[in-house]
């Protein structure tokens, strides 16, 4: 069912419910009224018959019928009975002759007992009202056909289910317009939406000057468009510079065999050969992998394998792992104020991940330290594990700092040297994907900051929470 139609049926039935409600209300009220005043008038011409009867010295039996028939106009076929304390008729009034109420022991003692008792006995409304003022005690039964009453309450309940029928209606008709127009600006999305394609990502949506819910949809679609925009153009450049860099060592090594291919050479021609593309094929095999642990990294926690890992014998390998990449490097560690529960060194994580990104920081301090050499610091700030590498060399300039994690990103000075720009990117994904922050800190000339902060496996109760 259209959403349109749903807010519709749903707006009715709301209505429907307080239109019944209300009509059913008025009418019971109404009803109620009626027969509270029916009660009172019979009461009333009960206790002036009764109290003429009680004056003996001035009773005219005939005054008496003249009032009855007199009073009460708007009821119809009215009758008086009297009756003393042994249940003797003592006075009998009928406007219609032959006209008869059922008036038994029952309905006199019930009388008696109550003060006053109500009853209905076909189209007659019947009051039997006890007179107790000693001497004169009466029991005073007065009846009557409250015609106009019931015409006018008959008359109500028609105007009720008329307005009731109207109004919703009405309502129903309000409801299907009000949605219309509430569900307006959706429609006007969802076609700006279908306009849009990846060949014009940089479009977006016109945003209402109202402050509401469907500006507040609108500004979050436009930032959604935006971050497909960035990621689009990010996984083009990502495209191009993997294209970029794996076409450089199959282009040397094309022309390296094509040179080879066009006359004989010497052995030691062939060997070199041999050995500069072993070299260049080397250099794609290293960037495939890393191309692989970056599209891995990309990914979610998923489907990694998750482990507690103790982020302090990491660091305490750092130094032998970089020694077999290059010897001429050297790692410097330092431990500030380390808890002495050792539960408080674990998080939750890939190791082979975190292993990576550590190392491809500590790797990019020390080739771009002025001494080849880098410093590690560990320690705990509140539920979480920092890691601090620091350098000094040439430093980053300000400018480029909100680059530098971009894959394939290198600063312009250091493009000579060899890389592939994917190793702080590589880093700064597996750092997030553990949940964690990395920032960096770098004053020209001087040093480099790199901070790791990973939330510690005792605030955490599970990776993926």
């Amino acid at each position: 069912m259209p959403v349109r139609s749903r807010i519709t049926l749903l707006f009715s039935l709301l209505a429907f419910f307080i239109l019944s409600i209300v009509c059913a209300s008025v009418y019971y009220f109404s009803y109620e009224l009626r027969i509270e005043t029916i009660i009172s008038r019979l009461s009333n011409r009960a206790v002036t018959t009764a109290r003429l009867l009680s004056q003996k010295e001035i009773f005219d039996e005939q005054l008496v019928k003249r009032i009855d028939s007199s009073t009460t106009l708007s009821l119809k076929n009215k009758v008086v009975k009297v009756f003393d304390t042994n249940n003797k008729l003592i006075y009998n009034y009928i406007d219609q002759t032959g006209d008869q109420i059922p008036v038994n022991e029952n309905i006199l003692a019930r009388a008696r007992k109550s003060g006053s008792y109500y009853f209905v006995e076909g189209n007659k409304e019947i009051v039997a009202y006890y007179y107790n003022h000693v001497p004169s005690q009466f029991v005073v039964v007065t009846a009557a056909e409250d015609a106009d009453g019931k015409e006018n309450l008959k008359g109500l309940l028609r105007i009720l289910l008329l307005s009731f029928l109207v109004g919703n209606i009405i309502i129903l008709v309000t409801g299907y317009i009000f949605s219309g127009r509430l569900l307006r600006p959706i429609k006007r999305i969802n076609k700006d939406i279908a306009d849009i394609s990846a060949q014009n990502l940089t479009r977006r949506l016109p945003q209402g000057a109202a402050n509401d819910e469907w500006q507040q949809l609108t500004q979050t679609i436009n930032d959604l468009l935006n971050r497909l925009q960035d990621s689009f153009d990010l996984q083009r450049r990502f495209i191009s510079n993997a294209s970029h860099e794996l076409s450089t060592p199959l282009t040397s090594i094309s022309s390296q065999l094509e040179v080879a291919l066009q006359r004989d050479r010497s052995p030691e021609d062939y060997h070199q050969v041999m050995e500069s593309t072993y070299q260049d094929v080397q250099h794609m095999v290293k960037l495939t992998q890393t191309l692989l642990e970056f599209a891995k990294a990309s990914g979610n926690s998923g489907g990694l394998e998750i482990s507690l890992v103790r982020i302090d014998e990491i660091i305490l390998d750092m130094p032998a792992e970089i020694s077999k990449l290059d010897l001429k490097y050297t790692i410097l560690l330092q431990f500030k104020d380390l808890p002495e529960d050792e539960e408080k060194l674990f998080v939750f994580g890939n190791e082979a991940l975190l292993r990576t990104a550590i190392r491809n920081i500590v790797l990019n301090a020390c080739k771009y330290s002025n001494d080849n050499r880098a410093s590690i610091y560990l320690m705990t700030q509140e539920d979480n594990l920092v890691i601090s590498i620091q350098n000094n060399g040439k430093g980053i300039p300000k400018e480029e700092l909100s680059s530098i994690f971009d894959p394939f990103y290198r600063v312009e000075e250091n493009k000579t040297t060899r890389g592939f720009g994917l190793g702080l990117s590589l880093a700064h994904r597996i750092i997030k994907l553990h949940k964690g922050n990395i920032k960096v800190q770098s004053v020209e000339n001087m040093e480099t900051i790199f901070t790791i902060v990973l939330p510690a496996a005792h605030s955490l109760n599970s990776f993926n929470s």
